[in-house]
């Protein structure tokens, strides 16, 4: 068999966002190695505590290429990264670009990509909330359709994929944010302080977290939530999204913010939010990374959203779809039972040393 060291593929790996670097840190651990990686972090995420803290926390390289696209409309921002990412895939000619998720860095690193015939792997491929309202739900149906290599975390999403045309080269994996969460979880044990510094107790607290639009764009969405998060019986500790920071002073909403079992953090690095996240009583969230987090960590999750990609955390009784309305999500809160049981899902921890073998064998076959 010839050795892989004899020719080393040229990968750019493409990330812009808190859950990408997560995503991607369990991937270019083992990928270095085998290849040689160029990381090119758009800018999508530029607050330090949604940037670099996950680098030096995940042991990811620096980027060699930081664009600096920052925030924006959904147009602008995604414009800006085609264009920039675009001229760095004409100057390094990778042999395959790798894109995480459903952000505007996914697709702008794909759509760049494919314009150029240069090999996708879209890494998550093949979830559906089948909500075309959502952003991220246009980001990850055109990236999958236009990608090379699709990593599937699941048979859901293999039927997905099926149900829309795509049955090449799709392969399941496994989520490869069960190999970060291996990773941090036992660092995040020994190094986080965060409850000490909180005073916080295990499970004594909810842990809250609000970011996407479905939810910060609609006042009256969001007041519900509020609402309710200022209702809870105990405290709730609320790292905020500078988004929702944002709308919350935009709507006037911030009275919410000063209720007494409020407790208002800015956002935290991987492993204290792990630690936050394994000793909650309880995750109320509309994070999709964060949900698949509390079902690893076997904390119950109430997901402020109306349908979720990760429907096999819900039909397992450990997640419960609550939407935006403050009774539902009160209600739901107050009768939770735990389940009896809980399944292996996503796969057993080694995603990313399936995806790397993968992507090897590829270039020993050609």
């Amino acid at each position: 068999m010839k050795n892989s060291s004899e020719k080393k593929l040229k990968i750019v790996t493409i990330i812009g966002a808190r859950p990408q670097f997560i995503k991607a840190a369990a991937v270019s651990r083992l990928l270095r190695d085998e290849a040689d990686e160029i990381i090119m972090h758009t800018g999508q995420h530029y607050d330090e505590n949604l940037s670099k803290v996950f680098f030096d926390e995940l042991d990811i390289p620096t980027p060699q290429f930081n664009l600096g696209v920052g925030s924006g409309t959904h147009g602008v921002q995604t414009g800006e990264m085609l264009a920039k990412i675009e001229t760095v895939l004409i100057d390094t000619q990778p042999d395959w670009v790798f894109v995480y998720g459903d952000t505007n860095s996914t697709l702008a690193g794909a759509l760049a990509a494919a314009k150029l015939h240069i090999k996708v792997a879209h890494v998550e491929a093949g979830l559906r909330s089948f909500n075309r309202r959502m952003p991220e739900e246009i980001n990850r149906i055109l990236t999958d359709h236009i990608s090379d290599t699709l990593f599937c975390p699941s048979e859901v999403a293999v039927e997905n994929l099926a149900n829309e045309g795509i049955t090449e080269k799709v392969v399941i994996v496994g989520d490869v944010m069960a190999d970060s969460l291996s990773y941090a979880a036992e660092k995040a044990e020994m190094n986080s302080g965060i409850l000490e510094s909180l005073n916080l107790e295990p499970g004594q607290y909810y842990l809250a977290t609000v970011h996407r639009a479905e939810n910060t764009d609609d006042p009256l969405r969001l007041e519900n939530i509020l609402d309710a998060l200022t209702s809870l019986d105990e405290k709730v500790v609320f790292p905020i999204h500078p988004r929702t920071r944002l709308a919350i002073k935009n709507y006037r909403y911030q009275h919410y913010l000063t209720a007494s079992n409020i407790e208002l953090i800015d956002p935290l690095g991987y492993l204290d939010m792990v630690r936050l996240e394994a000793s909650a009583r309880m995750i109320l969230t509309d994070s999709g990374g964060i949900q698949k987090e509390a079902y690893w960590l076997r904390v119950p999750c109430i997901t402020l959203r109306d349908e979720t990609e990760w429907v096999e955390t819900v039909q397992s009784g450990w997640n419960v779809l609550a939407g935006g309305d403050k009774e539902i999500i009160l209600e739901k809160v107050l009768n939770f039972e735990i389940p009896e049981n809980h399944p292996e899902l996503y796969g057993d921890g080694k995603a990313a040393r399936k995806i790397v073998d993968c992507l090897i064998q590829s270039l020993l076959s050609s």
